[in-house]
């Protein structure tokens, strides 16, 4: 049976801002979808959370196959063709797909077709192109807010020639909008590390989503932490991850582990090969810590001061 490390992670209290770089008017707009009993969260892709890890790689100097030119602003690769993708770490981490067409026809290769081909009854399959694939070991979900968004915004003014396009606006300052969100992300995680070329990636992978910094945001005005406050992970041989989005927030607008909670009572979740670490412990009464870890018994369940000492354990015993 292959192990699998399946994380959800909950990220401190901010404010977040456009992370996207659309506009509706003058207003910068954040994405949002409807959640769980309709109302309105804030979101941010996992495509977003993914560039971030590839960000904290290419810092770290690691072997990579696409690197990012901040002068250019531009994804810069060592190896388009994926002929030597083992090589890589984010290839064989994060996978990748190079589709190509086929070769259209000349006109030269259609004039030279006979009659008794454009006769012919039996069809010619059309050319057809190739794609390579590899699916991500390590697949994350998008980011939402644990909090509903409630139509905050800011208004705002840019200075008068504050940007190269703003000077021809004249001398008078010019009024935008943004919305902005105070909450908290949670989002989901899932890696087997069998299926990396090389398994002590999964390391490397875990280390930097436990310190991962900003993720996506008008990052020129606005800073967004992802790094872990709270953790909860699975080192298990369930393939499912079961602990998706398990954090929430009653009307106290304090943290709570309910879902989790209910499913290790119901039996779903086993308390071994499980990490709990953050301030989410401080909201759970001696109950929910009893059941959690099966009145003490130790080596069951991991329980950590805080989501670093977590994210440590995992590390060690991985």
């Amino acid at each position: 049976m292959s192990i699998h490390i399946h994380a959800t992670i909950l990220t401190a209290h901010a404010v977040a801002a456009n992370n996207r770089g659309l506009t509706e008017g003058n207003i910068t707009t954040l994405q949002k979808l409807l959640w769980e009993t309709g109302q309105i969260h804030t979101t941010v892709s996992a495509e977003s959370i993914r560039f971030a890890l590839r960000s904290r790689f290419q810092e770290a100097n690691e072997k990579l196959n696409r690197t990012y030119d901040e002068a250019k602003r531009a994804n810069e690769w060592k190896d388009p063709e994926f002929s030597k993708w083992e090589e890589y770490l984010d290839d064989d981490l994060l996978g990748f797909m190079s589709a190509k067409a086929a070769a259209e026809e000349t006109q030269e290769d259609s004039d030279s077709k006979n009659e008794d081909d454009k006769n012919s009854k039996s069809k010619k399959e059309k050319p057809k192109g190739k794609a390579i694939v590899r699916r991500s070991p390590l697949e994350i979900t998008r980011a939402v807010s644990l909090l509903p968004w409630l139509g905050d915004y800011t208004s705002n003014f840019a200075s008068p020639g504050a940007t190269p396009s703003a000077q021809k606006k004249g001398t008078n300052p010019v009024p935008y909008g943004t919305e902005v969100h105070a909450t908290r992300y949670q989002y989901s995680l899932s890696l087997t590390p069998e299926r990396l070329k090389q398994t002590k990636r999964a390391e490397t992978a875990l280390r930097n989503i436990c310190s991962l910094g900003p993720v996506a945001g008008n990052n020129a005005r606005f800073l967004f932490d992802f790094s872990p406050e709270s953790i909860v992970i699975r080192v298990t041989e369930d393939p499912a991850p079961r602990i998706m989005y398990c954090f929430d927030t009653g009307t106290d607008s304090a943290i709570h582990l309910d879902r989790l909670l209910e499913k290790v009572k119901l039996g779903d979740i086993k308390t071994k090969g499980l990490f709990v670490g953050g301030t989410v412990l401080n909201a759970l009464d001696v109950n929910a810590l009893k059941l959690l870890c099966i009145d003490g018994k130790p080596g069951v369940l991991t329980v950590c001061e805080n989501a670093l000492a977590a994210c440590e354990n995992l590390l060690a015993k991985v």
